[in-house]
């Protein structure tokens, strides 16, 4: 009777101590776990962001089941996404682009949030700090070198008035846009920005400025780049050129040049630290994270669309290039 009551006591204290934060278990490759992954939009770099995070939870061995969400481009329907992540209580909530990952921190106070490919986390209010995570925020950046690229532009190009197309109501693209303008300033051109709020106009909005312009930059603006192909038909019958930041996305061709980080690899970077949350890390103990290797970046030439354009590329950029499009073909080296 004194063992029953004994073994009966211990399995009392063991409940108690497993509802305790304190005393939960950690989460292992043996245990199932849900992972929200929500994007804003869906275009090929998002969708490289998103397969990234999913291989690497999955190369370490957890049982995962994934609940993936698309706002569409709607502020209101992130915010839902991120109430369904709390009510359902996903064990990870994953927030790819500005607007999702400011959706999942307004709404949820008690889930480790990781953000993939915010510009300016700081900014964004996201976390105080790039030297630490935020309560239960933290999360990678995907700042770009719009000066260096904006001087290589004008370098290929001979540009000497740039187009801007942005997002007036996204952070990330509000953030960006005083990138471009010191960019502009330092490289002593001029600069014809265009807003809009939603994919719809990036037709229009390319429209509007490509005779007033010599070629256009776009940086990681994921609005634009939901309707690159529209920006590209109207460039490309102007015979004008332009330069992407985003390197997954030109890869379809129409882009004169392409310069920035793999996506891919941003996912997985992405998902690394889902991995260490997992594992029981504290997502104010991780910094956030930045694609800075040279290994992270990559360079693509159309060669279709310079000659199209007047252009001769350099040889000694073409060496450097890992990318190529020619006669309508992609070859990686």
């Amino acid at each position: 009777m004194k063992i029953a009551k004994l073994l009966s006591g211990l399995a009392l204290c063991a409940l108690i101590c497993a509802s305790l934060p304190g005393c939960a278990k950690k989460s292992s490759p043996s245990n199932g776990v849900k992972i929200g992954i929500a994007k804003i939009v869906q275009h090929p770099a998002l969708d490289a962001v998103e397969k990234g995070v999913m291989d690497v939870v999955n190369e370490n061995g957890f049982n995962a089941q994934y609940d993936l969400q698309n706002a569409n481009g709607d502020v209101n329907t992130a915010a839902q996404i991120a109430l369904k992540y709390k009510d359902e209580g996903v064990d990870v909530a994953v927030g790819i682009a500005t607007p999702v990952a400011l959706a999942l921190a307004t709404s949820i106070k008690d889930i480790p949030i990781v953000f993939g490919t915010v510009t300016d986390p700081v900014g964004a209010g996201l976390v105080s700090s790039i030297d630490k995570g935020e309560n239960n925020v933290c999360g990678m950046s995907d700042e770009v070198p719009s000066e260096q690229h904006i001087a290589l532009f004008k370098k290929v190009a001979g540009i000497k008035t740039l187009g801007y197309i942005y997002t007036s109501n996204e952070a990330n693209s509000i953030s960006s846009l005083e990138l471009v303008k010191k960019g502009c300033e330092k490289a002593g051109l001029g600069l014809v920005t265009q807003a809009i709020t939603n994919s719809s106009e990036v037709q229009a909005a390319a429209k509007a400025i490509v005779d007033r312009v010599d070629g256009i930059y776009l940086t990681t603006d994921n609005t634009v780049f939901s309707a690159l192909s529209s920006l590209v038909q109207v460039f490309g019958q102007a015979k004008k050129p332009i330069f992407s930041a985003d390197v997954t996305g030109a890869e379809a061709g129409g882009c004169l040049m392409a310069s920035g980080f793999n996506y891919y690899k941003a996912g997985r970077a992405t998902g690394e630290m889902v991995v260490k949350i997992l594992n029981g890390a504290k997502p104010a103990d991780l910094p956030v994270r930045f694609m800075t290797e040279p290994s992270d970046s990559d360079l693509l030439f159309d060669l279709d669309v310079a000659a199209a354009c007047g252009i001769t590329i350099p040889q000694d950029l073409l060496d450097s290039a890992n990318e190529i499009i020619q006669n309508g073909k992609l070859t990686k080296k």
